[in-house]
């Protein structure tokens, strides 16, 4: 596969520009504008409720805007479907993803798209499709000795590793990551992280979505920060602290506003609940 030269001026090769999804009279995002860049991993946060998942459904193709401009490498879209976005090089690896357990790692690999040989009924050709599963693994960094075990008994970040580098050998422009280390633990997590970073150098544009700002530190050049479907913050990676992201993400303004209200109650209702805040922000940090 081809590497994208990168270089930090790039220009953007997926913008939006106040971007507005509504749903009758419930507004999911309103004046949503950010912009990535190819080579860099683009992390954006926001706790449950925040409207990333419409957001990522405006970015793949399921829902289109409300409102606003959505673009790709300049030229204004209108994306109506999925395989309108995987056209144009956006693909999106969901928290559920895209993998059937029983089926070898190189079949989940190709998923329908599997090379063939001549003839008149274009049988797979099983010998190139496992050479080229086995090669673009390695190529992420991902050793798999045996391509036709189960995919379902790798451990999950081996999964996530396997659709991160299905995506980027089809073409992937834009790799969209949908909280790809939520249910799994540390080591895990590191393994689908180290992915994250080989994607970025290999020249794909990294979208991030998470609730874990310990992990989009580890790998984010650009911090965008969702709340109740507005964009709230918008730094690159030298102008905010880890301590900075997870106190923004935390909510510190509005516990310490929580923690001042409560002591005017006084009385063991208003000690629990400030107990219950002390804990919360112990969870954060």
């Amino acid at each position: 596969m081809t590497t994208i030269a990168v270089t930090t001026k790039s220009e953007p090769i997926l913008e939006l520009e106040g971007v507005g999804k509504q749903f009758g009279s419930v507004i999911a995002l309103r004046d949503i504008s950010l912009h990535v860049r190819p080579g860099t991993v683009t992390c954006v946060l926001g706790d449950n409720g925040a409207g990333k998942s419409t957001l990522i459904k405006t970015l793949s193709g399921v829902h289109q805007p409300s409102g606003g401009t959505y673009r790709i490498e300049g030229e204004e879209v209108n994306l109506s479907s999925p395989r309108d976005a995987l056209g144009k090089g956006i693909a999106t690896v969901y928290q559920d993803l895209a993998t059937v357990p029983l089926m070898s790692v190189w079949r989940n690999f190709f998923l329908g798209s599997e090379p063939t040989r001549g003839g008149p009924l274009r049988l797979i050709d099983v010998r190139r499709a496992k050479e080229i599963a086995r090669k673009e693994l390695l190529a992420m960094g991902i050793d798999i000795r045996d391509v036709e075990q189960p995919v379902g008994t790798l451990s999950g970040g081996e999964r996530q590793a396997v659709a991160i580098a299905r995506a980027v050998y089809f073409g992937a422009k834009v790799l969209i990551l949908d909280e790809p280390t939520s249910a799994l633990g540390v080591k895990q997590s590191g393994v689908v992280l180290k992915y994250v970073v080989q994607a970025k150098e290999r020249g794909v544009a990294v979208i991030f979505i998470t609730h874990n700002p310990h992990h989009a530190y580890l790998v984010g050049d650009h911090f965008f920060l969702l709340n109740r479907g507005r964009m709230i913050e918008d730094w690159e990676r030298d102008e905010v602290s880890l301590d900075a992201l997870v106190k923004a993400m935390a909510g510190g303004a509005e516990l310490e506003s929580l923690a001042h209200e409560l002591k005017s109650l006084g009385g063991e209702v208003a000690e629990a609940a400030q107990e219950e805040i002390a804990e919360m922000r112990e969870t954060q940090l």
